[in-house]
């Protein structure tokens, strides 16, 4: 979501800013680019350990969480071409999964925005045991729609993402933003979704397209 669907990653970073400099601690970009796509406990402790600050990684992530929602809320930055994309794979009748490591919480608001149905599931960072990079959000989101990841496509915007999609078995659609993506056998490299519809999109490799 954070990156791919929506632009919510000048939230994020604005918001640790604000945090780390309320509490007395040091912040830089640098920083907040290693961890974008990354499990928001493991974002917490990354923090707590580079900014100097005292509060467990779970505050952390509340106070953060409570500052990126409050933005959201007044805006939701959408990505080029992402719900036009999302509303012809609709019409298309592909199913579709929404993987995060956002909490409940905060995407809640963005999916209010959107018409019912655009997701069939949803796995959040806090309904996994274990988040980004590890395989099992893809791989629970396939399991709950009842399909092998190798016949699915992922969508994400960074090393993170794709490395837990590429781990769960998808096929990955690369959409690079604020942080590089390396490339890999089962990663296609797009510019942007503007103008992107189902007829562009990759096959799966576990799939065969129909002639």
């Amino acid at each position: 979501m954070d990156g791919t669907l929506v632009d919510t990653e000048p939230y994020w970073i604005a918001s640790e800013f604000e945090l780390i400099e309320l509490h007395g601690g040091t912040w830089s970009e640098q920083h907040a680019l290693a961890v974008v796509g990354a499990d928001l406990l493991d974002a917490g402790r990354y923090i707590r350990e580079h900014s100097g600050i005292d509060l467990e990684p779970s505050e952390i992530v509340e106070e953060l969480l409570d500052r990126v929602v409050t933005r959201v809320e007044q805006q939701v930055p959408w990505r080029s071409g992402a719900v036009d994309l999302l509303a012809d794979l609709r019409r298309h009748d592909v199913r579709c999964a929404l993987v995060t490591m956002s909490y409940l919480r905060f995407v809640a608001p963005i999916l209010d925005v959107l018409d019912d149905g655009a997701f069939e599931i949803v796995v959040t960072g806090d309904s996994v045991n274990h988040g980004k990079p590890h395989p099992e959000p893809y791989q629970k989101a396939a399991a709950l729609l009842g399909v092998d990841p190798s016949r699915t496509l992922a969508i994400e915007d960074s090393n993170t993402g794709a490395r837990s999609a590429e781990a769960a078995g998808c096929t990955v659609v690369v959409v690079p933003n604020h942080v590089p993506v390396l490339g890999g056998d089962r990663r296609v490299f797009v510019d942007s979704l503007e103008g992107l519809s189902v007829a562009d999109l990759p096959v799966p490799h576990g799939l065969v397209r129909e002639s």
